[in-house]
């Protein structure tokens, strides 16, 4: 779909529909910047080529991979028995000194041997950011809510940028580049999905690839919207199963951005989504987005 100021209702019922259904939509009309992503995706792929020694000083053991390096093998699943087969680079906000959320947000790290990554990847971070509050207005609308519902409820959220590496896969790997899971945050904004891999699991069980078109964007719901609004959106299972073997010796690039609440957000159940026929899942257990948060982390190993 495309994505015009000019009809937004049009817009925001057409995606609203899609995550109602599927928990997935797929915009290729978003209008952000190529160079932008280009330089980003550039700096990403000169700093995974690094000497592992180098790349492993901005592991930052024990923070749960808020910031710097996950290296390969660390992750996995919620549940899963097998690592996942990637490495991945977390940017988060850089917030002024002093403010309260730094309680809740590392510092970012960055990596001294690409010098424009900083000014590359945050770039990258912050045209995200801005088309993520573009699509919640959207999606407020659609929920029948002020289209400016979610503004001050994200524009300090602990949203994670992340550059991803899958490195190409031996035929006879263990373990799929991302098992089946669930996101934590709000939405999901990924780019680098025409690489084929990516599936979700529709409403009766059935894997469906998604396959965008180059450059589009891949947006998904995640946990926490899906609680607010009582599964009227869903938060959709979804992997990236290993390539055809013609395309096993090719890597894999994606950057998935994850919009966050501001980790002070209560998440309780949105009234107008509570109906005789869909009572409310989580009377009595409102839940601070930052608390949601560490017990989801605690879950994947990450903490």
């Amino acid at each position: 779909m495309a994505m015009h100021d000019a009809d937004f209702q049009a817009f925001s019922d057409a995606l609203g529909a899609s995550f109602a259904r599927y928990g997935f939509a797929v915009i290729a009309d978003h209008g952000l910047d190529p160079a932008v992503i280009e330089a980003a995706l550039a700096d990403a792929k000169t700093f995974f080529a690094l000497p592992e020694e180098i790349k492993g000083r901005y592991h930052l053991a024990g923070t749960g991979g808020a910031r710097g390096l996950t290296p390969f093998g660390v992750e996995a699943a919620k549940d899963a028995a097998t690592v996942d087969l990637k490495e991945f680079w977390h940017t988060g906000r850089e917030l002024p000194a002093g403010h309260p959320y730094r309680a809740f947000m590392a510092d970012n790290v960055w990596p001294e041997e690409v010098p424009a990554f900083r000014h590359d990847v945050y770039a990258m971070f912050e045209a995200l950011d801005a088309l993520g509050r573009r699509l919640l207005r959207a999606i407020a609308r659609y929920l029948g809510l002020g289209d400016a519902y979610f503004e001050d409820k994200v524009e300090l959220g602990n949203s994670v940028l992340r550059m991803l590496h899958y490195p190409p896969v031996p035929a006879d790997a263990p373990g799929v580049r991302a098992g089946a899971h669930e996101d934590i945050n709000v939405i999901t904004l990924l780019l680098g999905a025409e690489e084929a891999g990516l599936q979700l699991k529709d409403a009766d069980g059935r894997w469906l690839d998604i396959a965008p078109p180059p450059g589009a964007l891949v947006v998904n719901i995640g946990d926490m919207l899906q609680r607010l609004t009582n599964h009227v959106l869903p938060s959709t299972t979804h992997r990236v199963v290993n390539p055809a073997p013609e395309r096993r010796g090719f890597a894999r690039y994606s950057t998935p951005f994850f919009l966050h609440f501001n980790p002070d957000f209560l998440i309780e159940t949105l009234p107008s989504t509570i109906t005789p026929d869909q009572p409310d899942r989580y009377a009595g257990q409102a839940i601070t987005s930052q608390d949601f948060l560490l017990q989801r982390l605690r879950e994947i190993r990450l903490l």
